[in-house]
Parts: C-alpha cells; sequence; structure tokens
C-alpha cells in the first residue's frame, strides 16, 4: 500500500511540476537576428519571471526556417508566439488558419497600416529597405537614388541583393510586384540579371561585401546600414526613390498560434513587444524605427516621419510573395 501511495504521490508532484512549468514558459520562434532579440525576450524574463524558450532563424534561411517549421506544426503546435521581421510571414499564418487576433492594448496609437484590421497580426519596431554603397569606390554624385538605378551599366557587376528566395529581399521584390505588376517587375529583375547583379547569401552578406569593396554597393536593411556605417566611416547609405515610389518600410510583427500550450503567458510577451519599452531598447540596439510616438532613441535613429514609404497593400504583397516563388526559383538558377 505505501509503494502505490509512494508512486501516486510522485506522479502528482510530476505532474503539478509539469503544470506549473507550464505556465510559467512561453515558446517563441522569430525570425529576428538572435543578437537583437534575445536581449529583448531576456528583459521580458526578467520583468515577469516566465521562463522564454525561444527559436531562432539562421542567417541564410531567414522568415523561411521558423515559418515553415510553424505551418508543419499546425496539429500539434509548439510555438506560442511568432515574432516575425516583415509582416508577409504573419500574414501566411492567418492564411493558413493558424494564428488567431488578439487586440493589445499597447497597439492602440500604432499606425493603423501596420496592423491588421482583423488583429490576427500588430507592427513594432521597423527597419526599411536602403542602399548601402563604398565611399571609396562612389562619388556622391554617382550614388544610385532609386532601385531602378541598379540596372545602369556603370554599376554592372558591382552591386548587390541577399538571395532573394528569403528574408527582406523576398518582401522587396514582392513589393515591388504589387507596385509595378508582373510584366513590369519581371523586366525589372531581367534588366538586373543582365547587370549582373551580384548574389549574396544574406543581408549580412552584402554588407560585408561593400565594406570589403567587393562591390560598390548593395540592397540591404537600415539595420544592417547602421552597424555598417558605425564600423567603418567609409560606408554610406541612402533611402532610395524619395521622390517616387519611395522606401520599403518593414516593420517587425506579432502574433499568436492556435492551440499553443501557454496562451496566457504568449499574450503578455505580446504586450511587452509592442511597448514603448521595447522599442526604445531595439532602437538602441540596432537603429529600429518606433512606431509609437514619442520613443526616446539615440539622435542617428531616423524618424519615419521623415521617410518617404512605399505604398503597399501587405496582405497582396503576402499573396504576392507565395505567388512568385516560382519565379524567382527559376530567375536565380538561370
Amino acid at each position: 500500500m505505501k509503494t502505490i501511495l509512494s508512486v501516486i504521490s510522485i506522479l502528482l508532484i510530476i505532474f503539478i511540476n509539469g503544470c506549473s512549468n507550464n505556465r510559467n514558459e512561453v515558446v517563441v520562434y522569430t525570425s529576428v537576428d538572435q543578437v537583437f532579440s534575445e536581449p529583448v525576450l531576456k528583459d521580458f524574463e526578467q520583468q515577469t519571471g516566465i521562463k522564454v524558450k525561444a527559436l531562432y532563424d539562421t542567417e541564410e534561411t531567414k522568415s523561411t526556417g521558423v515559418l515553415n517549421r510553424i505551418i508543419a506544426e499546425k496539429n500539434n503546435p509548439q510555438c506560442d508566439l511568432f515574432w516575425s521581421g516583415d509582416p508577409v510571414r504573419a500574414i501566411v499564418l492567418k492564411n493558413k488558419n493558424i494564428s488567431f487576433p488578439y487586440n493589445s492594448k499597447d497597439a492602440e496609437d500604432i499606425n493603423p497600416v501596420y496592423r491588421d484590421p482583423e488583429n490576427y497580426w500588430t507592427g513594432f519596431s521597423a527597419r526599411a529597405r536602403v542602399l548601402i554603397y563604398n565611399k571609396k569606390l562612389l562619388k556622391e554624385e554617382d550614388v544610385p537614388q532609386s532601385v531602378f538605378d541598379l540596372t545602369n551599366k556603370k554599376l554592372k557587376g558591382k552591386f548587390a541583393i541577399a538571395n532573394p528566395l528569403f528574408g527582406t529581399t523576398t518582401f522587396h521584390i514582392a513589393a515591388l510586384f504589387t507596385l509595378l505588376g508582373d510584366e513590369k517587375a519581371k523586366q525589372f529583375l531581367a534588366d538586373l540579371k543582365k547587370n549582373k547583379v551580384v548574389i549574396a547569401t544574406s543581408n549580412g552578406d552584402v554588407k560585408k561585401r561593400v565594406m570589403q569593396g567587393e562591390v560598390f554597393c548593395g540592397l540591404t536593411d537600415t539595420d544592417d546600414a547602421f552597424e555598417a556605417a558605425k564600423e567603418d566611416t567609409n560606408i554610406g547609405f541612402v533611402f532610395l526613390d524619395q521622390n517616387g515610389i519611395g522606401s520599403l518600410v518593414i516593420p517587425n510583427t506579432v502574433n499568436l498560434i492556435k492551440k499553443s500550450p501557454n496562451q496566457n503567458n504568449a499574450k503578455l510577451l505580446f504586450d511587452f513587444l509592442l511597448s514603448k519599452k521595447t522599442e526604445a531598447k531595439l532602437a538602441k540596439l540596432c537603429a529600429q524605427m518606433p512606431l509609437h510616438k514619442g520613443v526616446q532613441v539615440p539622435k542617428d535613429v531616423p524618424s519615419l516621419d521623415n521617410i518617404v514609404p512605399m505604398k503597399i497593400n501587405f496582405d497582396e504583397t503576402a499573396t504576392e510573395l507565395e505567388k512568385i516563388q516560382p519565379f524567382l526559383k527559376k530567375w536565380l538558377n538561370n
């Protein structure tokens, strides 16, 4: 009898501890660089006592790896919250009926442009696509001012973009397809190929190639551009198409996963990520631009108020992104 009671007691302790552990943790999948996202998640742990278990994407498969894992786990969710570096992946999860809506109180003063109208995802802390260039190799008057200037023969074989199948480069190209239409966008990509565009493995690789002088310039995100400019005074960057279609502004997004194990904790983390405190932290860590008004940021972080944004519909761009994948694979390999 004592043996049976002992076994029951042990099982009860395991069950109670298991439940307690579930109540005190949250599982996050994120496509945001670990060096930037991990300090924010550590702050949440310290503030709440809730353990964060995070899965990070690799630089080369940015946004695609963890997204595909969430989709694969649809019938047995392991992830509670997805922190994406762009809205497109969050929209994919919404369209696949994997996420669910949550209207955070911390989203009230965020521009509706950066929020899903049905509250399936909310944006915060934005980056933008920019052109990074090497001042030793490009005179100021020769620096491209439009993405379409990359087809100029003077830059033949001397400019780079990241692999268009992954990350913000895919988002950027999908946005161009949305704005220009298929025919003009495909012609633009054909012209880039004709001008011998260099395909780097990632945005970070674009930055490295420009800094090392392998290419004159390249497309990347503001976080990489700011980092490069701090490391080397010979590196500059520009917001493109300020007199035309505008620069692509890319907010981080957060959404919740259906039937996940720790949904209450996930909502707490959702609120935390949208807070002004988090936006101030990301501005300091990687020069991301707050979507809230009145956030204290370093003096070299630009305001979105001073940037002409590319006017796109995020839902249309997400649909376009999935549609153009076969074309991009063919374009990349030809």
